[in-house]
């Protein structure tokens, strides 16, 4: 082994020990201090977040290895039309405290709801409702789980030397074990330390990048010489008026609906909290989404060639750009961004999954029967099941899918289309009722599953237009036909004032 690829290997190293260790740490510490029982603790952090925290693990959840890979490598691509397009990702933060914050923090408080699932089920009173909320969850956060695993991977790869199995492995392992073992606490705090070097690692990129490219001025020049058409804000034509009205809805506005997110909005301290994140996130997450989608513009000024130069696919262009212009030990170091923002989505992902399945479909079967199983026996299953969630995600890994970005995509609108109007109907609207509920989520995600298999797309609008207005129909058309919800039920979600 050179002294370079141990350059190379030691950040990486470092930061997934640390990572360890803060899960093994906010374990101990929660079984200290906890009072709330196994569940609330593992499944939510007893409701403990504080503003920082609460606002990086958002942060660090929503912004994914798509982020720091795919969306920088479609912006080497297309130009500053896809960094115009990233723009809507400032509001995503606000938009989700905003609108969700404060009465998803004070509902699951008064119903002792631990998942949104829990939410959703006591809203609506229906079991199907709650099964298929849970199979969707668990589907869909798969998808983007193996999405994380084949980035993280790849990056590995790319940046060591090392093959693709082996970045896994090691990637893989870690992820799983203190996901599994720290719980939705250890999630949230490793989920701080991942945000905090994701915007090291853009830093450092950064600065790679303007130091080959002879500076921003030259770099800049470089473009408009050889690609004017990246400058324009329709990058010739690559990025038409209906690419932009889609992905803002896509990354932008319907995020707020997100049940990876909204779970968080669960989990913070006190009202002082949730303002203290809804200013720290908004601009955090600006910095950092438009920041690390330029770097994909700016990487154009030092990898000047086709993408078949490159292994034909965009996802290669960040591992490219790290390569060629840091030195072994500072590219160890820049890798660690998006390797943290991979890491932190799928232990919030597979934190999420394992509650959909413990919480949403176990005990809740287990309490209709009568048959409450030991704090000790739900934290082995859950710990288990984590662990199951992880592996099986990792087989899947293996052989890895060639664009991550579009995987992630098909994920955010699977889930946008299944859970907003539920979501809105749940907090919002009195009217809304199971009917509606369960017409609304299966029929909006069988819709959008549907047109995305056929590749349906009319007037050029991404798919997510149709699962979105499929799934408002049926919502509203669902609840005047259905049997109004009972007016008892209804108090803790609209208390009469």
């Amino acid at each position: 082994m050179t002294n370079e690829v141990l350059a190379g290997l030691l950040p990486i190293s470092l930061f997934l020990l640390v990572a360890l260790a803060a899960a093994i740490y906010a374990r101990h510490a929660a079984r200290a201090t906890s009072s709330g029982g196994f569940v609330s603790e593992y499944f939510i952090g007893n409701r403990s977040l504080g503003g920082f925290v609460l606002a990086m693990t958002t942060i660090a959840t929503y912004g994914s290895v798509s982020s720091f890979v795919g969306g920088p490598g479609q912006a080497w691509s297309i130009g500053f039309g896809w960094v115009y397009m990233a723009g809507v990702q400032v509001t995503t933060l606000f938009i989700l405290y905003g609108i969700m914050g404060k009465k998803m923090a004070l509902i699951s408080r008064r119903i002792g709801a631990v998942t949104v699932v829990d939410v959703i089920r006591e809203r609506y009173q229906s079991n199907v409702l709650a099964g298929v909320a849970a199979l969707i969850i668990v589907v869909f956060f798969a998808a983007t789980m193996v999405a994380q695993f084949v980035g993280g991977a790849k990056l590995f790869e790319a940046v060591t030397g090392y093959s693709y199995n082996i970045g896994l492995c090691i990637f893989g392992i870690a992820v799983i074990l203190f996901t599994t073992v720290g719980g939705f606490r250890g999630v949230a705090i490793t989920d701080a330390l991942c945000g905090i070097v994701m915007l090291i690692g853009i830093v450092v990129l950064a600065g790679g990048i303007l130091s080959a490219g002879g500076g921003y001025e030259n770099i800049m020049d470089s473009i408009a010489s050889n690609h004017p058409e990246m400058l324009e804000p329709t990058s010739g034509g690559n990025m038409p008026i209906s690419l932009y009205f889609t992905q803002w809805l896509l990354v932008g506005i319907f995020t707020f609906c997100l049940p990876q997110s909204v779970v968080r909005c669960m989990g913070y301290k006190d009202t002082k909290s949730l303002r203290r994140a809804m200013i720290l996130g908004t601009v955090i997450i600006g910095a950092m989404m438009i920041g690390v989608t330029a770097l994909g513009v700016l990487a154009a000024g030092i990898l000047p060639g086709s993408l078949a130069d490159y292994g034909g696919s965009v996802d290669n262009i960040i591992p490219q750009a790290i390569v060629s212009s840091l030195p072994p030990w500072l590219a160890g170091i820049a890798i660690v961004g998006p390797i943290a923002a991979s890491i932190s989505t799928v232990s919030s992902l597979l934190i999420a999954s394992s509650s959909a399945i413990v919480k949403d479909l176990w005990l809740h079967h287990s309490e209709r029967a009568e048959k409450q199983p030991s704090d000790r026996t739900i934290a082995r299953a859950s710990q288990v099941v984590t662990l199951v969630i992880g592996v099986v995600v990792f087989v899947l890994s293996i052989v890895p899918p060639s664009v991550i970005w579009k995987i992630n995509m098909f994920a955010f609108g699977g889930l946008e289309t299944a859970f907003c109007w539920v979501f809105v109907g749940a907090l919002f609207w009195k009217r809304a009722n199971k009917t509606g509920a369960i017409a609304s989520m299966a029929g909006g995600t069988f819709a959008y599953c549907l047109c995305m298999a056929i590749g349906f797309k009319p007037f050029g609008l991404h798919q997510i237009v149709i699962g979105i207005t499929v799934a408002f129909l049926l919502m509203v058309i669902g609840s005047y036909l259905g049997k109004p919800s009972d007016e008892k039920r209804l108090e803790a979600f609209f208390p009469q004032r």
